[in-house]
């Protein structure tokens, strides 16, 4: 199984995060998380000891239902039938240091347990087409991050389509899509709920 992560896919993001609007990607910018990052059944997140900047990003998730490689496109919807909501932990701190060096990141963001996904529910259940769909987090309560796909730069069979020239998507394999504006730190006991339209599919507390 692999989890498939695509980066700077929402410009309100781009912008907070310090990036010219005209620095937008032409092509879906993918990076990968170990099966180990995966994190589910509303376990709890325990911040790891090697980061003091641990960020929430919340994303739409979806999981590949079907054997693909070199898909077009306009093909794409059918390789996949199940969507959630998910958190992409970043330990910011690492994350900025690499960055300043000119290193890879990759530990920054596959950390174990860095990949939180919620209940996988049929996309059918939505009366929305997956590009128009709302999802927000909320921390201890509080809106903190929300978001609609329809503001994604590259949408979600794009995404799929690229992905599928440099890998073999295969059965279970699951693709976050990229956060909106309002990412920021979690700390412990803090109780993080999110949601996709009005469902709320995950709900778990930091440690």
């Amino acid at each position: 199984m692999k989890i498939i992560c695509v980066g700077l896919n929402y410009q309100q993001h781009n912008r907070e995060m310090g990036r010219d609007d005209t620095a937008v990607p032409e092509d879906p910018v993918l990076f990968m998380k170990p099966d180990s990052a995966l994190l589910k059944d509303n376990k709890p997140f325990f911040i790891p000891d090697f980061s003091d900047n641990i960020h929430y990003e919340l994303e739409v998730v979806v999981r590949i239902n079907r054997l693909g490689k070199n898909i077009a496109e306009r093909f794409a919807h059918r390789y996949y039938d199940e969507l959630t909501v998910g958190i992409d932990f970043t330990a910011r701190d690492i994350q900025s240091d690499l960055k300043e060096k000119g290193l890879p990141w990759e530990i920054s963001k596959g950390f174990d347990n860095s990949a939180v996904i919620g209940e996988f529910v049929p996309k059918e259940v939505f009366s929305k087409e997956i590009n128009t769909l709302d999802f927000s987090l909320s921390k201890n309560g509080i809106e903190v991050q929300k978001g609609n796909t329809s503001e994604m730069i590259h949408p979600v069979d794009k995404v799929i389509a690229y992905a599928s020239r440099f890998f073999t998507l295969k059965i279970g394999d699951i693709l976050f899509t990229g956060t909106p504006a309002g990412v920021g730190r979690v700390d412990i006991d803090d109780h993080l709920e999110g949601f996709l339209e009005d469902r709320k599919l995950f709900d778990f507390h930091v440690r």
